[in-house]
């Protein structure tokens, strides 16, 4: 693939980034300093993104630069796992094998949801790395802020997501019904 094939693709893949979140041109350039109409033109394609404007849209996405500019994976697959966007909320798989214990990375937006708890068989522990997780189980309602971590009994209802002051970043481990439930579950209708 050539520079200028890859430098095409840039464009789409932010917008496309950008929408998954659930962001505005407006959100997204007061988080990075970069103005709505630059902005604008790198989603068209209209204007050659540099470092100095990919940069801070990384960081406001939370996610690595090769990310943004689709290069091609290369080294250990388990750090360049393909991420997996449900209702908004995007998982990275840290773990390859099937069945057993399954360990994911995830991104929660800046949003205020209703919970709807939910139960599934086994169990779940999580661990918060920034930004506040609101945590519903049974009758608690609970926030974790970055480096605390729960555990529990996937039996119990449970509805855990962002407090609506910003977006929480997250590692979630859980075994195969987790699984099923957290990444592969269609959203309900209300």
């Amino acid at each position: 693939m050539s520079t200028d094939d890859v430098l095409a693709g840039v464009g789409p893949r932010l917008r496309r980034m950008r929408k998954e979140r659930e962001v505005t041109l407006a959100g997204l350039s007061e988080a990075t300093g970069i103005s709505v109409s630059t902005l604008s033109r790198l989603e068209s394609g209209r204007r050659k993104p540099s470092l100095e404007l990919l940069l801070p849209i990384a960081r406001a996405h939370q996610v690595p630069l090769d990310e943004l500019v689709g290069a091609p994976p290369v080294g250990d697959p388990r750090v360049r796992s393909k991420p997996i966007v449900r209702s908004g909320r995007t998982h990275w798989p840290l773990t390859r094998q099937p069945g057993g214990l399954q360990a994911f990375k995830v991104l929660e937006p800046q949003r205020r949801q209703e919970p709807d708890p939910r139960t599934h068989e086994g169990y779940e522990w999580l661990y918060v790395l920034s930004g506040r997780l609101r945590l519903v189980l049974g009758e608690h309602d609970v926030e974790l802020a970055a480096g605390e971590a729960a555990e529990f009994d996937t039996r119990v209802p449970h509805w855990f997501g962002s407090t609506g002051e910003g977006p929480v970043e997250f590692l979630s481990l859980f075994g195969p019904q987790g699984e099923r439930m957290h990444v592969r579950a269609r959203p309900s209708r209300s």
